[in-house]
């Protein structure tokens, strides 16, 4: 009798494990699919090109040249699930300011090549290819890099380190993918649930990607960088929390700033344009990168 308890009760387990596991893998593939949409053609000076990373990947980018040809340049790199039209607005601003612009649609998004995300991994990539074709354009002017949220993962967690740029804004960036996934899940639920289902998703990075999560942590990678550094955080931001940024900023090299904007949460700060935003970001490149005029 007791060994059929037994019996009966480690099917049941098994069966919810089973489950568990099910669950896991499909919400994580969902995660890593593909959200690719259209994005309005720009007017003039701004045209669109088409980019090959480093794997073949192809990335649709946008590029708004500088005042002169030799006009500091600006890289924005979009946030998970977005595309190139997020970040326009801001290309667009820095392009009357003199700069030079290019914004692109990560693998997986918009434009670019039906890819899955990987949350930085492999979207480096397509960022270091932009930042080459900026290089190469422009006879070595400085380029700085500003990444929202998986874009600014994808500017530090690449396979060699971070983006060669001369000056980097993070915005909205999680520190690593288990307290991002921690703390998405604790939105919805509570945190005991958030510390029992995040490994769930996050061990699913050795078979999707070929890494164990500890290699998607852009507070670990941030160290390597050595230029200046900006880290922009929403006050009321649950997904990447304001001790988050704060330990980001921590974790770079000198020169290196926070600015934290009250009340903003983690879409607000990934689609922030306003006056204080615009003022904190050219402050920031006039001084790193120099005045395009």
């Amino acid at each position: 009798m007791r060994r059929r308890r037994l019996i009966v009760t480690l099917s049941a387990l098994a069966a919810l494990l089973g489950f568990a596991l099910f669950a896991s893998w499909s919400i994580g593939s969902m995660a890593a699919a593909p959200t690719l949409s259209s994005v309005p053609t720009p007017l003039p000076p701004a045209r669109d090109l088409m980019l090959t990373a480093g794997d073949g990947a192809r990335v649709a980018a946008t590029y708004w040249p500088g005042a002169k040809r030799d006009a500091p340049a600006v890289l924005l790199l979009q946030g998970n699930g977005a595309s190139r039209l997020q970040t326009m607005d801001a290309a667009i601003w820095l392009s009357r300011q003199g700069y030079a612009a290019m914004t692109i649609d990560f693998r997986g998004h918009g434009e670019s090549d039906a890819r899955p995300h990987s949350f930085g991994l492999f979207e480096s990539r397509d960022a270091l290819a932009a930042v080459r074709w900026l290089k190469q354009g422009s006879g070595g002017a400085p380029v700085a890099a500003i990444g929202i949220s998986l874009g600014g993962a994808a500017a530090l967690i690449g396979d060699d380190g971070p983006l060669p740029v001369d000056a980097l804004v993070l915005q909205a960036v999680y520190p690593d993918i288990r307290r991002a996934i921690r703390n998405r899940i604790a939105s919805l639920t509570t945190a005991g649930p958030a510390w029992v289902l995040e490994p769930l998703l996050s061990l699913q990075s050795k078979p999707r990607f070929g890494v164990w999560p500890s290699r998607l942590s852009p507070i670990d990678a941030i160290r390597r960088y050595r230029g200046p550094v900006m880290v922009l955080g929403g006050a009321a931001d649950s997904f990447t929390p304001p001790e988050e940024s704060r330990a980001l900023a921590d974790a770079a090299p000198d020169p290196h700033w926070l600015w934290l904007f009250d009340g903003q949460d983690h879409a607000a700060m990934s689609d922030q344009s306003g006056p204080d935003y615009r003022r904190v970001l050219i402050e920031f490149l006039e001084r790193t990168i120099g005045r395009p005029n």
